[in-house]
């Protein structure tokens, strides 16, 4: 890196007067967030959440110059002094090879700092967040067309502002003074016009904060008549929110933490396999016999080939407490419990579930059933039996409007089975990925639900969206510990879509 220093009188270029002792000056540092291991009089070894790197058989001007990028900022220039005068014009390429390795593996921070009358201004940082680096690349030309990429996004983490692009291993921190880059970068401009903006940065300091820019993936080039993300159909399928989510998921390189990371083991205990039981009345539901439904189910590959979604319901004959408890019971119970080596009380259920957590909760929205009051009810997975949570109101109303209008139903769904994630039985142990598996796991109830629904003869359809803002309306459940995350709608099949009509169900099998 080098020290830039503006003009002492300003130009067209420079957007605003600066006396001569105004300065752009480009700083390092190793990520605060590692720590530096001696390993001998001349090793060192760097950890950080990304990693370890071990630098053995350094020379003493290198280890200094590491040394001092631990203890704060400094230019290269600063460096490069250090190491020459213990090691020498010859240890200086020698050190420029460590300080690439330090750059590669995602140790170091770059900084531009704007120094005026003595006073140290920071303007922006290159932070690595991520298991990935890159070195800032050639500085903008003053004239260049740049925009922020649509898919950027700003976010407060740890105090501190940071812009990030889906998929990149860095961000861009900055402070109060740069911030004001981001409106203007909302369309097409150049280093040169961002220099001219009331109470902007002199044109080094703008050109030079463009460049950690550009190294975190943040600019679009082009110009209003071209413009690649919004014009290639490769881009412009991708919202700014669908592709952070796919990015952060999928591209672990792109996060620090990933997996089952426990990064929350040492603040807060697991959340039990059973939530607390609702005050409300209980009723037992029948327990199917497995072995009868073993010899009376039709064979396996014909249940999936007949597995569609039934939208229509039989109004004359709704669906019994018994076919919902039969449902709910082949699908969802709990088979066992048990604790894992993590302290975590795990389950079995019918459906896979990622580290066995089953953070997933079913809640039967009955409108229509033989045998149960409506309402909204809870089914207890440990005990099989539901539980009332709420009585008819406003708010359920709401639920079963939002799911007949989404199944496209001419009249109110038998039953809405709603489909909650107690977020914390998964976000205690699983980071980035925790809601992803969140969303794995509905998938894998929805077809366990479709698939024990054909067999029964019953009428499922699963739906697209809802509202989890309705739900807790509903509940009373906080929004942030448990929230609908799936729908379906569940009820009798008319005599038309009966896939055998006028044949009692268990004799038709033998």
């Amino acid at each position: 890196m080098t020290t830039a220093t503006t003009p002492a009188t300003a130009t067209a270029l420079d957007g605003i007067d600066l006396p001569a002792t105004a300065r752009t000056v480009r700083r390092l540092r190793l990520r605060p967030d590692g720590a530096l291991t001696p390993l001998g009089p001349k090793a060192v070894r760097l950890t950080a959440p990304v990693g370890a790197l071990n630098l053995p058989d350094l020379a003493p001007g290198a280890m200094e110059a590491v040394a001092a990028l631990a203890a704060g900022e400094q230019t290269e220039e600063e460096l490069a002094a250090l190491v020459a005068a213990r090691d020498g014009d010859a240890g200086l390429l020698r050190w420029q090879l460590t300080r690439r390795r330090l750059g590669t593996a995602g140790m170091l921070e770059h900084s531009v700092h704007l120094v005026l009358d003595g006073a140290d201004e920071p303007l922006a940082r290159l932070r690595p967040v991520g298991r990935g680096a890159a070195e800032p690349g050639p500085t903008p030309d003053p004239t260049g067309q740049v925009k922020l990429s649509r898919f950027a996004s700003a976010s407060v983490e740890g105090g501190a502002l940071l812009v990030r692009a889906p998929g990149s291993p860095l961000a861009v921190q900055l402070t109060t003074r740069a911030a004001g880059l981001l409106a203007a970068l909302a369309g097409w401009t150049s280093p040169a016009a961002l220099a001219q903006l009331p109470d902007g940065l002199p044109l080094d300091a703008v050109r030079q904060t463009l460049r950690l820019f550009a190294a975190a993936g943040l600019l679009a080039y082009g110009s209003p008549g071209a413009e690649p993300e919004a014009e290639e159909q490769r881009f412009a399928q991708w919202t700014a929110a669908d592709l952070a989510f796919h990015s952060r998921t999928r591209r672990p390189t792109s996060v620090a933490g990933y997996g089952g990371t426990y990064r929350f083991g040492d603040r807060f205990a697991p959340e039990p396999a059973s939530p607390a039981p609702f005050a409300g009345r209980k009723v037992a539901l029948p327990v199917p016999d497995l072995d009868e439904l073993a010899r009376a189910d039709r064979p396996f590959t014909e249940v999936l080939e007949q597995r569609r979604s039934v939208r229509d319901h039989d109004e004359q004959t709704p669906i019994t407490l018994e076919q919902l408890g039969e449902l709910l019971y082949r699908s969802a119970r709990r088979r066992q419990t048990f604790t894992g080596g993590d302290g975590q009380e795990l389950a079995d259920r019918p459906y896979p579930s990622g580290g066995a957590v089953h953070e997933l909760e079913l809640y039967p929205l009955v409108t229509s059933c033989a045998g149960l009051e409506p309402g909204l009810w809870h089914y207890a997975t440990d005990r099989h039996e539901l539980e009332l949570v709420s009585e008819p109101s406003a708010a359920t109303a709401q639920l079963v409007k939002s799911a007949r209008e989404s199944s496209l139903m001419q009249t109110d769904p038998q039953v809405v089975l709603l489909v909650t994630a107690r977020f914390g039985r998964v976000m205690w142990k699983y980071e980035t990925v925790a809601y992803p598996l969140i969303l794995k796991h509905v998938g894998a109830l929805y077809q366990t639900l479709y698939l024990v629904g054909t067999a029964m003869d019953l009428a499922v359809c699963g739906l697209g969206g809802g509202d989890a803002a309705d739900f807790a309306a509903a509940s009373g459940l906080d929004y942030f510990t448990e929230g609908s995350v799936g729908e379906l709608v569940i009820g009798s099949r008319p005599p038309t879509l009966r896939q055998d009509v006028g044949v009692p169900r268990r004799e038709a099998r033998r």
